[in-house]
């Protein structure tokens, strides 16, 4: 999958959910065993039920049968984000503060590529940082240095 058909595949979804009324949280084309599957996740302020996703897994699977985007057989599944919600885009991280997350790095920083702890929230100054207090001191993590990031739920 290159960079390009995940693009694609983004602005897509992000056209049904502005059409239909819903936040896109992420979009994930992958491989489990001989399948594909498209994940979509979708979110309202309202919260998400069966019926959100029947409707916008219809709508997107119009738009995906007119614009065919994928060239091989895959499965959709739209759904809410979960309680481990994942966190995509800079409104999440400032929307989320206060909150239990986990964040997996592409490459280390300061020796760690996987950090837990409360997000702190987000900085544009003086590049675009995700805040995370871990163990007592604020991590400063680059934006682009983030591979994945999750809430978590803490007992």
């Amino acid at each position: 999958m290159g960079q390009g058909l995940n693009a694609i595949l983004w602005d897509l979804a992000e056209k049904v959910g502005a059409e239909l009324n819903y936040e896109v949280v992420e979009v994930a084309l992958t491989r489990e065993g001989g399948q594909r599957f498209l994940r979509v996740y979708i979110d309202h302020p309202d919260g998400i039920g069966i019926k959100d996703c029947e409707l916008f897994s219809k709508r997107l699977s119009t738009v995906l049968d007119a614009e065919d985007p994928i060239p091989t057989a895959y499965l959709l599944e739209v759904s809410s984000p979960g309680l481990e919600r994942p966190l995509t885009k800079p409104e999440h991280f400032q929307r989320f503060a206060g909150q239990h997350v986990e964040i997996r790095l592409f490459a280390p920083l300061q020796g760690k590529r996987k950090l837990q702890g409360r997000l702190k929230g987000w900085s544009d100054q003086p590049e675009s940082q995700v805040l995370v207090e871990v163990d007592g001191t604020t991590w400063n993590i680059p934006w682009n240095l983030i591979a994945k990031a999750r809430l978590q739920v803490i007992d």
